[in-house]
């Protein structure tokens, strides 16, 4: 589908985006009201070879930032999801919480797989 990223494409972005999340995440857990930079995803899928990435490895960098992540997580107490950082976007400052920060990253594979499926769709294939 043109003007649309591929099923490879994809993974490259979550991929490259996990360790963006996990990062601000660990920045807000270990300082005080960290300020984090914007990423362009579209920067990102124009010059970092996405095309010419290794699918599985792709999926493995996902899996291991998450398990790290979690493993983080799981040993906090329930307030530290109310502490929170800055993220800065075209001269904007938005706090963003550690819990808000991980319903985002949360809902991130989610959100791109339904266009992966309307992908496989438009090309007549099924899901496994």
């Amino acid at each position: 589908m043109p003007g649309k990223w591929s099923t490879l494409e994809v993974v490259c972005h979550l991929s490259d985006f996990e360790p963006v999340y996990a990062d601000r995440m660990k920045r807000v857990i270990a300082e005080d009201r960290p300020v984090f930079m914007s990423a362009d995803e579209q920067r990102y899928a124009a010059s970092l070879a996405y095309q010419d990435r290794d699918l599985e490895e792709e999926l493995s960098l996902i899996e291991h930032t998450r398990n790290q992540l979690a493993r983080i997580l799981r040993k906090l107490p329930t307030e530290v999801l109310e502490r929170a950082g800055t993220y800065r976007h075209e001269g904007q400052d938005e706090p963003r919480t550690l819990e808000r920060l991980l319903t985002t990253i949360t809902n991130h594979i989610p959100h791109h797989a339904k266009f992966i499926r309307e992908k496989r769709g438009a090309l007549g294939l099924r899901d496994q």
